[in-house]
């Protein structure tokens, strides 16, 4: 019999106007470390730093909260920025040789970066034939002279050209020529050779007329641009690198590649000069690598600073990352674990003052950000208030804790200044400091955690726009590895020459694998803590406000339970240290809960009220009494057939190849059953069927959709015994008259076990249970028909509302749950979420995902969603994460869609398997490396930077005459909605009839179904690392090749009503 259903008369208007004030998408910030860097630039008046980066992004730093991100149209690599000091303005140098000017403007109160004029230079020799210009054949340097109201451009083939830079067009007749500049050479220099690429321009700080031009053939001129003609001649004959004009003009500074330095005096006659003061070569006599950038700067005690990347012995140390600071007779070789981008130093640069007296220096690297404070003896590093690298060991899992109690962030805080200590005498603080942060102070704060493949777990204050490192919690003193050594090797080698000193934090290599964290779970009233990693190791820690030493108690579990015919060959389990070990003050470890076989755990959760901690792996889940330190359940879930949960990630290759085997026959089925099915698809019963419904359905009654077919998942698949998710509650399990707490534990295969426990309850007034045995006995098995893995699992109240955290009730501080009306568990599989009554556990309400959308379930949780309008209205809702990047929510219990957002790409596999929801409707997912992309579902609850910037260049100024023909767009890099980039008119205002300002309002349609937005990073990076990568997700990525045609047009419709949005 047909089933049918009766349509609402449209949409309730009352209900689509909730939703607009609960529900919004944004992508807020970008946290973390940009991704592939390129370029640097500083600007010492307004002290603001910029980052470029290989996709084109450019990212623009002040105080802590200030934050600016652009994005260039064309994905090019950023090779040269500069800051016209005190204007807010921002010349971009791309390596297709195109100029970008940016500027920081100002809509309602808040700033935004806006990409305001374009150059591409001409490349057809002949180019207006009237002012006789050549073609710029390639940009080598930038420099910006009279005050950054002009450009001096060097190309490869050595010529200077100078651009208007309010315009950004070339100024006519003021192009210098190679052979304008050799006329002034000796003949005997000239011998026929060209000079080569424009390798360097400088400008003189106090005379702006002059210009220094460095050749890659090793000549020096100074160019006197009024005089159109050579002031001095330095005859250089070592191939250049890099100068440096000294800030009083009687100095030049050249390096070479051939690792030398070499001091000219700009004051010794008219003559050529043909040999320099000085030249040496710091790390010689031995053959060493090319000194890339120097810098010299002066101080008022008579000394000068000498800094230099690169020039280290090519044979020894060639394949060392080094920046060397030199002052006086003494020098320090800073070495760096990753590439050298770019480096400046935060000096005075104002033109009254006699000597530069560098107060920092700030050096960028390919994978970090490192500031060295040069007033302070010994140099040490500033801790940065932001860009931190995310993964100075890879990231490997994440969760979020949100509103942390003031007591416990201020004990973390303190354990994490006394791991990295400042001298008393420190006198400089954080150098970039510019801007106004506009944002108001979190209500509350929240903790980031991230677990690492070092055996770390690194506290970030996550409560802003700037991810602040808080505390750093290493587990690997716990074990035996091979670090010593490597250690005592690296102090045997200190005393050697060059000076080396290890700088930065940025450490990719592992000891040893099996440290690696698989889980986290914290619990924020107690600060108790749990970590599992990668060898079955789970550790049990206490939050110590001093540093003590104390054994840790070692325990196994035995999850195969005695079954035959299994055996492991995987990875050996870590050896623990035995007897009493020292311990910072910070997270101690108390217990070490060792599972056997040692696979890596792929579910943990702890109740620090019962003092159980229950951890599950691919062979089955256990249960401990960390007060007792005993072990109380052990449950072995693997199938007869589980050989690949027995072979470890050793084996990973062979499961992969196997895998993928079992995906293409699959695929090969379905096109040959779809075949079948179509051929004998118009039979006679069908067709009457048909007509029966057209004849008989009414207009008011809607069809239920058609579902997707799913392809049957086979009971002996393998993996099918890992355990997926974990869960404690206090419900009713056993009748509906008497509530206890529960286990409840969900595996690969679709079963849920759920144990009745009977925990001892704690005396009044008392925080410690009696030390009676915990006992759990198997209260109900469930079995899903679909046989989904289950990702999750929640018990709902009486009033259909997630139960609190351990504590919350008992400590007031979270309503106490309904315990009269009946419970229901919410299970969530990779295929649809089921809603069951307790204690009988027959199903309530249901929605399958996977036939209404075509998708799996990647990531689940419960959030609350904050009305706009009402302060005291908000709404529990599930929220969803698919195998194809689309978010999802839905009420609960009664499980109806809310609305959907498209957050990352499909391709995105690990972006996908990262992601981190909150209680409050926002999540965090890794778009590289080292960023997490924030973004909100939440039209309340956003963290987003507001701030501000005062910038001095006058508002009446003469401007271009135009601007960047574009359409309105939504975002930036980091895909921010609420910024609006818009034409401008000359003089500097929005132009209302092409923009809408930050603060109109979308249409509806744009809240609800906003266009996918992705960042200037993820835009063509695909992880290879972070994240839980399983078989399931290549599965994903492969797919059919009818669902990725379907995929595609629901894409490309979608795109087309964002694009109908826009136009309105």
């Amino acid at each position: 019999m047909m089933k049918f259903r009766f349509r609402r008369q449209g949409a309730d208007p009352q209900r689509e106007k909730l939703k607009q004030e609960l529900f919004a998408f944004n992508k807020t910030v970008e946290h973390g470390f940009p991704n592939q860097p390129s370029a640097l630039a500083f600007d010492p008046e307004l002290r603001i730093m910029a980052i470029g980066t290989r996709s084109g992004a450019v990212k623009i730093y002040g105080a802590p909260g200030v934050e600016f991100t652009g994005l260039h149209r064309d994905t090019a690599t950023v090779t040269q920025m500069h800051f016209l000091p005190g204007q807010g303005r921002l010349l971009s140098l791309l390596d297709d040789s195109s100029l970008h000017l940016w500027e920081i403007v100002h809509h309602n109160g808040c700033a935004h970066l806006e990409e305001a004029l374009s150059f591409q230079p001409p490349s057809r020799p002949g180019f207006d034939g009237a002012s006789g210009l050549l073609s710029l054949a390639r940009v080598t340097v930038v420099l910006l002279v009279a005050a950054g109201d002009m450009a001096a451009l060097g190309t490869e083939g050595g010529s200077v050209f100078f651009l208007d830079v309010p315009t950004l067009t070339l100024l006519e007749g003021q192009t210098l020529a190679p052979d304008e500049v050799l006329r002034s050479v000796p003949d005997d220099y000239r011998c026929g050779k060209a000079l080569g690429p424009v390798e360097s321009l400088q400008g003189h700080l106090r005379d702006p007329t002059k210009i220094l031009i460095g050749y890659s053939r090793g000549l020096l001129v100074i160019w006197n641009r009024v005089a159109q003609c050579a002031d001095r001649v330095f005859l250089g004959n070592q191939q250049l690198e890099s100068l440096c004009w000294e800030r009083s003009g009687s100095t030049l500074v050249s390096s070479h590649s051939d690792g030398s330095y070499a001091v000219w005096s700009a004051d010794a006659g008219d003559s050529p000069m043909t040999q320099p003061t000085v030249a040496t070569t710091p790390y010689g006599p031995f053959p060493c690598k090319a000194i890339n950038k120097i810098l010299w700067r002066n101080c008022e005690s008579g000394d000068h600073f000498i800094i230099f990347s690169g020039g280290m012995p090519r044979a020894s140390y060639g394949d060392r990352h080094c920046v060397s600071v030199l002052r006086a007779e003494t020098l320090v070789t800073l070495d760096f674990t990753s590439r050298i981008i770019d480096f400046f130093t935060v000096h005075s640069t104002r033109p009254e003052d006699e000597f530069d007296e560098p107060q920092a220096l700030a050096v960028l690297l390919e994978e970090e950000l490192v500031v060295l404070d040069l007033q302070t003896p010994g140099w040490p590093a500033v801790p940065a208030p932001y860009l931190a690298p995310l993964h100075s060991s890879a990231i490997t899992c994440s969760a979020h804790v949100a509103n942390v109690p003031a007591k416990l962030w201020a004990r973390i805080v303190s354990a994490g200044e006394q791991q990295s200590p400042q001298p008393a005498s420190s006198a400089s603080s954080w150098p970039i400091t510019g801007g106004r942060n506009l944002a108001q102070e979190p209500s509350q704060r929240g903790l980031l955690l991230t677990g690492h493949e070092d055996g770390t777990v690194r506290f970030w204050d996550a409560s802003g726009v700037a991810l602040r490192p808080l505390y750093k919690l290493s587990t690997a003193g716990l074990f035996q590895t091979d670090c010593e050594h490597a250690d005592s090797l690296g102090q045997a080698a200190e005393d050697d020459w060059p000076p080396f000193r290890k700088v930065g934090c940025f450490d990719p290599y592992s000891d040893d694998p099996r440290l690696g964290v698989q889980k986290v779970a914290l619990c924020k009233y107690t600060a108790q803590m749990v970590v599992a990693g990668t060898a079955g190791q789970v550790l049990v820690l206490e939050l110590s406000d001093e540093p003590s030493e104390q054994a840790v108690s070692v325990a196994s579990v035995d999850l195969l339970q005695d079954r035959e015919g299994f055996t492991w060959k995987g990875h050996e389990r870590l050896s623990p240290r035995t007897g009493p070990l020292p311990w910072p003050a910070g997270f101690q470890p108390r217990v070490l809960v060792q599972c056997l076989p040692p696979a890596a755990v792929t579910a943990v959760t702890l109740h620090a009220e019962w003092s159980l901690v229950a951890f599950g792996t691919s062979h089955g889940f256990g249960l401990f009494d960390y007060q007792r330190r005993s072990p109380v359940l052990a449950r072995c879930t693997l199938h007869p057939n589980d050989s690949l949960a027995m072979e470890g990630p050793l084996s990973r290759v062979k499961s992969l190849k196997k895998s993928l085997r079992q995906s293409f026959r699959r695929i090969r089925k379905s096109r040959v059953s779809g075949k079948k099915r179509a051929a004998n698809a118009t039979s006679k019963l069908q067709e009457a069927n048909a007509q029966l419904a057209e004849q008989a359905c009414p207009h008011d009654v809607e069809m239920t959709p058609v579902q997707r077919r799913i392809e049957p998942r086979s009971a002996d698949d393998s993996l099918s015994g890992v355990v997926r998710c974990l869960y404690f509650a206090d419900t009713f399990l056993r009748d509906a008259a008497h509530h206890g707490p529960t286990m409840w534990a969900g595996t690969n295969s679709g079963s849920v076990f759920a144990y009745a426990l009977e925990v001892p309850t704690a005396v009044a007034g008392g925080e410690k249970r009696p030390e009676r045995a915990v006992e759990a006995v198997l209260g109900k098995e469930v079995q899903l028909m679909h046989r989904a893995p289950v990702v999750a699992i929640a018990v709902l109240d009486g009033r259909g509302r997630p139960l609190p955290e351990p504590y919350e009730a008992s400590r007031d501080l979270a309503q106490a749950p309904d315990m009269q009306g009946g419970h229901a568990v919410l299970i969530a599989s990779e295929e649809q979420f089921k809603v069951f009554t307790l204690p009988k556990v027959s199903a309530k309400t249901k929605f399958k995902l996977t036939a209404h959308e075509g998708c799996r379930v990647r990531k689940v949780a419960l959030a609350t969603f904050a009305s706009v309008a009402c302060e005291d209205y908000a709404e529990t809702c599930l929220a969803c994460l698919t195998n194809l990047g689309d978010v999802h929510v839905f009420s609960v219990p009664g499980l109806r869609p809310q609305v959907h957002y498209s957050c990352i790409r499909k391709e995105d596999i690990s972006g996908i398997a990262s992601c981190v929801f909150t209680r409050h409707g926002q999540g965090f997912y890794l778009i590289s490396p080292s960023e997490f992309e924030r973004f909100s579902l939440s039209a309340r609850n956003i963290t987003e930077p507001l701030c501000s910037l005062d910038i001095s260049w006058p508002r009446d100024s003469t401007r271009a005459s135009y601007r960047l023909q574009e359409s309105p767009k939504l975002s930036q890099a980091n895909g921010t909605p609420g910024i609006v980039l818009a034409s401008r008119s000359r003089d500097g205002s929005p132009d209302p009839g092409r923009s809408k300002g930050a603060d109109t309002p979308e249409p509806p349609e744009a809240m609800l179904s906003p266009t996918s937005i992705d960042s200037a990073t993820s835009a063509d990076t695909t992880l290879d690392t972070t994240g839980d990568v399983t078989v399931e997700d290549v599965k994903d990525f492969l797919g059919s090749s009818e669902e990725s045609e379907r995929n595609l047009r629901n894409l490309a419709e979608d795109e087309a009503r964002a694009c109908a949005i826009l136009i309105k």
